[in-house]
């Protein structure tokens, strides 16, 4: 993004891919993306050593993984976590069994060790350090018998809970006070693109419907996270160019992130 005046930082290969379950886990392919996870946590490290923002993108949110492992090297960090999914599910309640199902669940220690464990460093945030930002998918996930998030000790402010605070600004400044007042060296944002309104956004993975978020919207969000001087990295994911044949809803997609972060 050369609005962003970002330089290329590399590419972490996907390794083997297999679309049978691991029986002990149920998960598809963890150990590959444990070994991901550990690439990909390296090649941020070298970011976040020279003291640049790394700005990650991937193809699903397993990616969430790695980044927050990068960070958890380093100390305490948050996590502001934007997604039309909450993305909690346990293994033996995701209908796929994609770990893209249950990042979330990992990052902060559930699930099996062969991901919440790399390195010994269970859990890569602490449940108190988390905000969940705009998912819709409650009534989803709960019809698989998925845990629920509302249940733990993260801040969770699903789509309708967003909406009660009048502009996305105004919810935005509401939840970054909540990590601003713990004690953390600061937090990595979490972009999956399926956050933002079916009608704008249909080339994802898995779509959600209507409602969600504006373009302007979630470049207001990400104006007030970046403005907060707290925000030290970001990943973005489950965007499927496949999905977008004439390339327009890249085009709106990259100047509403440009927007936001520049």
């Amino acid at each position: 993004m050369s609005e962003l005046r970002a330089e290329y930082g590399g590419r972490v290969s996907p390794l083997s891919y297999s679309s049978e379950r691991d029986k002990s886990t149920l998960l598809l392919n963890p150990d590959s993306i444990s070994e991901f996870s550990l690439r990909l946590a390296d090649a941020i490290t070298l970011v976040l050593n020279k003291k640049r923002f790394p700005l990650v993108l991937g193809g699903d949110c397993s990616i969430l993984i790695g980044s927050l492992l990068a960070l958890r090297r380093l100390g305490t960090y948050g996590l502001f976590f934007i997604d039309g999914h909450a993305d909690f599910y346990q293994p033996q309640a995701s209908p796929t069994g994609e770990v893209a199902d249950m990042d979330l669940a990992i990052v902060s220690g559930r699930g099996p060790n062969v991901l919440t464990n790399i390195e010994g460093l269970k859990p890569l945030v602490q449940d108190n350090d988390i905000i969940v930002f705009g998912y819709r998918d409650a009534e989803q996930s709960a019809s698989y018998r998925s845990q629920d998030v509302r249940d733990t000790n993260m801040h969770a402010f699903d789509l309708p809970n967003v909406r009660k605070f009048g502009t996305i600004t105004a919810a935005a400044s509401h939840t970054v006070d909540i990590l601003a007042n713990n004690e953390l060296e600061g937090f990595w944002i979490h972009l999956d693109a399926d956050v933002l309104d079916d009608l704008i956004m249909p080339a994802v993975d898995y779509r959600l419907g209507g409602g969600g978020l504006s373009f302007t919207e979630l470049s207001e969000l990400l104006k007030a996270l970046l403005s907060s001087g707290r925000a030290v990295g970001m990943s973005i994911t489950i965007f499927n160019p496949w999905l977008d044949l004439d390339g327009s809803i890249a085009q709106r997609f990259v100047s509403s992130l440009v927007q936001g972060l520049s």
